[in-house]
């Protein structure tokens, strides 16, 4: 299934949430806290402009981004976790 994103919406797929704290101790499902990082799927065609132009998105595809822990609406499709976020609802991208 393919979702494509609408105007300045990026789907972004959910890394896996950390099973083990730095000291080695391992963290039951309940405990576990939602990530807040992730790697673009798909981009929306941009945010549509007054003047009826769109302003492009400044991520693409392939980028890891970080993002609130309480932004975007999180969705499953076969399986798989991800995220619809605004643009503007990403904080950064990771530089490699």
């Amino acid at each position: 299934m393919k979702i494509n994103p609408l105007d300045d919406r990026v789907l972004v797929k959910q890394s896996e949430a950390e099973e083990k704290t730095t000291g080695g101790i391992v963290l039951p499902d309940s405990a576990q806290e939602k990530p807040q990082r992730g790697k673009v799927i798909s981009c929306g065609p941009g945010k549509l402009l007054d003047s009826g132009k769109r302003a492009a998105v400044s991520v693409k595809k392939g980028d890891e981004v970080f993002y609130g822990k309480y932004s975007g609406s999180e969705v499953e499709i076969d399986k798989e976790k991800y995220v619809i976020l605004r643009e503007n609802e990403i904080l950064a991208v990771l530089e490699k």
